[in-house]
């Protein structure tokens, strides 16, 4: 069932580009695997008395739709410029891993070929299936543990239309919308340029953001969350305008600026349960300013095995009304990841909030088991204004399908599916600091740990299925699926 809604799903795939010939020099590296990059010996064959070799043309291939200034912004040479000879292969290698996170191509090759010192470089790359109009249907809760606690379970579910336009104009562009029905009302619109001109380093991003919905969680008790549902009415209602600028060095350093402006309403009931679910009455108003700086330098964003990702965010939210106190948050996020030899691998990451205010209402006092999670707590939620999060994880490769080929499909970009499988152990600890806690909780203020096996599923289109199993430390474990790498 797996291989069939994947087969649905995944967009079209072109054809390989071919093997290479005689006489030209390869660093192929498949998406999914880890491989250290050759020597180029038959680039030294070709030029064997040159120390250094000067590029003499870049040349890209099955780029159909993909502008070629959007691949030359990220490769770290130019024609005319002087490349090490015994480094060659592992500088066409880093690049070429560059070309591929994009996120937009299946596969990436480099061929090179030398003569009298000059290189000729080729990349061929597979192009991806840009357009997904994809129907909604989804839980309207935060996991599916959560949903299935729920007694009205069935009617919590949204349905609607999300369409994503990826590489728009060939520009590495993104448009997405949203059209969402059901329990929880949502219209989107959203644009994303990640660079313009020629060396592609600044960048806009602008949306805007209308959501209501019949139900809302308005507190917290035993550490899960109370819910309110309102059959004739919307308890919560939201809508925001955002617009950034970004600046891009490569796809791997991106740092955004992001000013919003909110408008938030909450019924009068959320009110009556919960006095303080905003400070100063049912609603309010403010303007976010966000400044995020990533740099991501894993093999591969979508399943990492080697390399490390650091991530710092500032925000500052300014409220221009219901006479809340302003609020400053700090988030930090760092990851490594190892081989340890053969098929193992080692990964860890550690991250963090500081939220700095007199005072902050229910809706803004949040740390763990929202976005940051402790696995194994999915059914907890933990408030609080400051939190750190330790995980750590033993990968091994388990199997390789390789290219999957399924018959009786005539187009090749849905006839070949890439299948690999990794089992994962892992454990996390977690710490929340709250300096007010009602009685009934008990998580925050309390060391949060975890442990547990997985099984890992990665395949095309940056899709990861991961199936857990996790114990915690209350003595409770149970059965999770996710759709990301955890770390």
């Amino acid at each position: 069932m797996l291989i069939c809604l994947l087969t649905l799903l995944l967009g079209l795939l072109p054809s390989a580009p071919p093997a290479g010939t005689p006489g030209v020099a390869h660093a192929s590296v498949p998406a999914d695997s880890l491989r250290r990059a050759a020597t180029d010996s038959l680039v030294y064959a070709q030029c064997p008395d040159y120390a250094t070799l000067r590029v003499a043309a870049v040349l890209f291939v099955g780029n159909k739709v993909t502008k070629e200034t959007v691949l030359r912004a990220e490769l770290d040479f130019r024609e005319g410029d002087m490349l090490q000879a015994p480094t060659l292969g592992k500088r066409l290698e880093a690049n070429r891993r560059r070309l591929f996170n994009l996120q937009l191509f299946h596969q990436v090759l480099v061929q090179a070929v030398c003569r009298n010192g000059e290189l000729t470089i080729l990349y061929s790359v597979q192009e991806r299936w840009y357009t997904f109009p994809v129907p909604i249907f989804s839980l309207a809760d935060r996991n599916f543990r959560s949903w299935l606690d729920r007694p009205d379970r069935w009617q919590r579910v949204d349905y609607g239309l999300h369409v994503v336009r990826r590489n728009f104009r060939g520009r590495n562009e993104q448009l997405l919308g949203n059209l969402q029905l059901g329990f929880n009302r949502k219209y989107e619109l959203f644009y994303e340029a990640p660079g313009y001109g020629h060396r592609r380093r600044i960048g806009v991003g602008a949306g805007f953001s209308y959501y209501r919905s019949r139900a809302l969680d308005y507190a917290t008790r035993q550490d899960k969350l109370l819910n309110l549902r309102q059959a004739q009415a919307f308890p919560i209602e939201r809508q925001y305008a955002s617009l950034g600028v970004r600046w891009r060095r490569t796809v791997q350093h991106l740092t955004a600026l992001d000013v919003s402006y909110h408008q938030e309403r909450v019924s009068d009931s959320v009110l009556y349960y919960n006095p303080v679910y905003y400070l100063g009455g049912p609603r309010r108003k403010y303007l976010e300013f966000a400044l995020v700086s990533t740099l991501n330098q894993r093999n591969t964003f979508a399943y990492p095995l080697t390399g490390q990702y650091a991530q710092v965010a500032v925000t500052y939210r300014a409220f221009l009304s219901s006479g809340a106190p302003n609020i400053l948050t700090l988030r930090g996020r760092y990851a490594r990841y190892l081989a340890l030899g053969g098929p193992f691998y080692y990964s860890i990451g550690a991250q963090a909030q500081l939220r700095l205010a007199t005072r902050v209402s229910y809706a803004d006092n949040r740390a763990l088991g929202y976005e940051a999670l402790v696995r194994g707590y999915d059914a907890y939620v933990i408030d609080g204004r400051h939190y750190g999060l330790l995980q750590q994880g033993v990968t091994y490769k388990l199997l390789d399908i390789g290219r999957l080929q399924l018959k009786g499909l005539r187009t090749a970009k849905f006839n070949t599916i890439p299948l690999v499988f990794y089992l994962n152990t892992f454990a996390d600890v977690g710490y929340v600091r709250q300096p007010t806690v009602l009685p009934t909780n008990r998580l925050p203020n309390r060391l949060l740990a975890s442990g547990g096996v997985a099984l890992h599923l990665v395949t095309y289109y940056d899709w990861v299925f991961t199936l857990e199993y996790a114990r915690n430390r209350e003595q409770q474990g149970g059965l999770f699926f996710r759709t990301q790498f955890p770390i």
